[in-house]
């Protein structure tokens, strides 16, 4: 590929496919995660790292090497992994004995960071420590927010909105029953934040609609929120700028009464009512014979006496 000002131009048609998979799109693809560890790391972190890889396969990428970085300091080592793998969210995890057990989740705007989140682990319960059937790779989660202050905290507002990115999957016109296997329930209260995974289960209910229990699978976290990065409002503004064609267009004349009725207008031009054309009875024509004025009297016939 060589470059020219400012405008890199493929040589080869596989540096093609590589700048148009790259460009942006109107529906853009599936959003990537990076899951990295620091130079210092403990075995719950490492442990905990492979368990998030596991819910996120296959979207995600993990490194097994350790990245001497400290992201709220310096952003640049992060920024080029994520350009490098084509990742627009990161989980990195480390461990010291300022801030043990550390997770820091991120997601980057532009291929720059947007906002990040430090989230220390309290408890944790990996996958192979619940002896139960797991769910198959790939499943995409239900995710249930507990809390308040989900709502009413900024801080709070910002890490679901980022949990709920994290976490979503690909988005699909339809969902069918039997795939709702995968439930993460975050909750928060009194300053921490509990994360749960269960599996869902569907029973004889003896109707259509079967009955649902949940089965905790793992793995199971219990953070405490400890530092926060947050984009401003202009820039948080601008990530969720959507382009105009994906915009749907306002239709006119269509309104709509309170039991969520369609009503249309249909604006017509004036009609010639005596043009108008109607359907010929046979009751109704008109009969072959002269034609009787007003002014004269009908002719009678005279009879011969």
């Amino acid at each position: 590929m060589t470059q020219l000002d400012g405008i890199v131009k493929p040589k080869t048609k596989r540096s093609k496919r590589f700048l148009e998979s790259r460009a942006p799109k109107l529906i853009e693809d599936v959003k990537n995660t990076m899951i990295m560890k620091g130079g210092n790391t403990s075995q719950t972190v490492t442990t905990a790292l492979k368990d998030i890889y596991s819910l996120k396969k296959p979207n995600a990428v993990l490194y097994k090497k350790k990245n001497i970085t400290r992201p709220f300091e310096d952003s640049t080592s992060l920024e080029f992994f994520s350009k490098k793998s084509d990742c627009s969210l990161f989980l990195f995890g480390s461990h010291n004995k300022k801030r043990p057990n550390n997770f820091i989740f991120g997601r980057m705007f532009d291929f720059h960071v947007l906002d990040m989140f430090e989230l220390g682990i309290e408890k944790f319960i990996s996958l192979s420590q619940i002896k139960t059937s797991k769910f198959p790779e790939g499943t995409k989660p239900m995710l249930i927010f507990a809390g308040e202050i989900f709502d009413t905290d900024n801080d709070y507002k910002r890490l679901k909105s980022l949990l709920i990115d994290f976490f979503r999957g690909p988005t699909v016109p339809a969902v069918r029953l039997a795939g709702l296997e995968h439930v993460l329930h975050f909750t928060a209260l009194e300053g921490k934040i509990y994360m749960r995974s269960y599996r869902c289960l569907l029973k004889k209910s003896g109707c259509r609609t079967p009955r649902i229990e949940l089965e905790e699978i793992g793995p199971s976290f219990d953070f405490v929120m400890r530092r926060t990065h947050l984009a401003s409002d202009d820039l948080y503004k601008l990530a969720h700028r959507q382009p105009k064609a994906l915009k749907p267009k306002k239709k006119k004349n269509i309104s709509h009464d309170v039991f969520g009725t369609s009503f249309g207008r249909v604006h017509m031009q004036k009609q010639d009512l005596s043009k108008l054309r109607t359907r010929k009875m046979k009751g109704l024509r008109k009969r072959k014979g002269e034609v009787v004025d007003e002014d004269q009297e009908p002719k009678v016939a005279k009879v011969e006496s």
